[in-house]
């Protein structure tokens, strides 16, 4: 997997030196020796990743990446900050700023790549999911932008089995609004995860009696928990299983002896990105509904109606297989007297009238203008000449007042169709539910009328 990488730092002999060491791994890498160059690089160059040193000139690590955390056009790249200072202090400060990660100079390499090839991962699923949602936004089929999500209320599951170390982090979690359920052993942890939805999982490497990497690997594996951030805690000599574990799957790391605030800041960011996953996703699925439903009256659209019939039809759907055409009768006039806006009362009424009278397998939709299709597996021709005759004689019973004191009937027109025929097509179904129609509309309107499709 290459990615394009972003280094900043003011000594040309550190930048060269990442340049190669990542250039190695096939990473394309273009460096920045000052903080304005590198908010300029990023802007204009997009990287996947931003390995920012703290002491710069002009604006220092911290001050940069809030810059480039506060900027939409940046904000979703991930930034890791490297120094030379070890203290708590240090760290936290930078993860307060934004920063997703923060490694000490000297710079372990392998620590670095494990570091690299997880944070693009993500990068990579995020800006899929952020180009989908912009897209849906540009087409007006979904809502405003991503505001800053607050981490308050949060689930989290710590997995851990030495007590003391548990209620620490549990307290330290409480701190900023996030609920934590503990877990000791493996068939806790999978009992729990099953029964409650989490936002977190802090997962130790040093349980006493199971292995914690099997443990990661079947979070990772099983639908329900693959998705949710997994922050590993380790000790300073576990850096083999640490580094495992992101390759299982994990997303950030915590070492002992475990520092509260380091430990909320870097809950804080796992979770934060998690809603805004979640929040993409539900913004797709969003603007996949409206792209297959019909704003007004709510029922699905002709894309889908036409997939759902070839869908039935493929399957083998058999014995029985009815479509109506149902077309509301004179509806021109009623957008000529009253208006469009009244027309849309009119469509609405009609809509609900069809909803309620229309068993729950069966499929109904918004052909076109004041048009209505129904699809009707498991009907016999009896029944379903049966089921639009019901229909019409609610709709024209039906009391429409487009003006106080004023009753206007609406009626409609409906046309039935059928097959038993092993090779029909959607398109001949309701071509033939569609003659019917005309026909009814033809001899006068407000009737039903059936054409077998072969």
């Amino acid at each position: 997997m290459t990615a394009r990488i972003l280094v900043v730092d003011d000594v040309a002999a550190n930048t060269r030196l990442l340049e190669a060491k990542l250039g190695a791994e096939y990473y394309q890498v273009a460096t920045a020796q000052s903080s304005l160059e590198a908010i300029e690089q990023a802007q204009s160059w997009q990287p996947d990743l931003i390995l920012l040193d703290v002491m710069m000139p002009e604006l220092d690590g911290y001050e940069t990446c809030k810059r480039l955390k506060d900027d939409p056009k940046t904000q979703h790249i991930p930034v890791v900050m490297v120094t030379a200072l070890s203290e708590p202090e240090e760290r936290l400060q930078g993860l307060e700023a934004g920063a997703d990660d923060f490694l000490t100079k000297p710079v372990d390499y392998e620590t670095l790549l494990a570091r690299v090839k997880s944070l693009v991962r993500l990068k990579r699923l995020l800006d899929e999911w952020r180009v989908r949602g912009e897209t849906a936004r540009a087409l007006g089929l979904s809502g405003e932008g991503l505001g800053p999500p607050s981490v308050a209320g949060a689930r989290a599951l710590v997995i851990d089995d030495f007590e003391p170390s548990t209620l620490m982090m549990q307290d330290g979690l409480a701190r900023e609004g996030i609920l934590a359920a503990r877990a000791g052993t493996e068939a806790e942890a999978i009992q729990l995860s099953t029964a409650m939805n989490f936002d977190l999982i802090v997962l130790s490497l040093a349980l006493s009696n199971e292995d914690p990497l099997r443990l990661a690997a079947k979070l990772r594996a099983a639908e329900r928990t693959q998705n949710i951030p997994l922050l590993l805690v380790a000790d300073p000599d576990q850096k083999s299983r640490m580094l495992r574990g992101f390759d299982i799957g994990a997303n950030d790391w915590v070492l002992r002896p475990v520092d509260e605030n380091e430990l909320r800041a870097r809950a804080r960011n796992q979770i934060r990105r998690k809603i805004y996953q979640d929040r993409l996703r539900a913004d797709l699925g969003h603007a996949l509904e409206m792209a297959l439903t019909d704003p007004l009256t709510g029922f699905y659209n002709q894309r889908y109606l036409m997939r759902h019939l070839r869908g039935l039809i493929e399957s083998g759907q058999p014995q029985g297989l009815a479509v109506m055409m149902i077309d509301v009768d004179h509806f021109k006039s009623v957008n000529d007297r009253w208006g469009h806006p009244i027309g849309d009362q009119a469509l609405r009424a009609v809509a609900d009238a069809l909803r309620r009278r229309i068993r729950v397998f069966d499929s109904i939709a918004r052909y076109g203008g004041e048009e209505f299709a129904v699809v009707m597996p498991g009907t016999t021709v009896e029944d379903a000449r049966a089921a639009a005759e019901r229909l019409r004689a609610s709709i024209a019973d039906m009391q429409f007042y487009p003006e106080p004191g004023l009753r206007h009937r609406l009626t409609v027109s409906i046309g039935v169709s059928s097959t038993n025929a092993p090779d029909i097509t959607a398109q001949r179904l309701l071509q033939s539910a569609d003659q019917a129609l005309y026909k009814a509309k033809r001899d006068g309107r407000n009737l039903t009328e059936y054409q077998e499709a072969v």
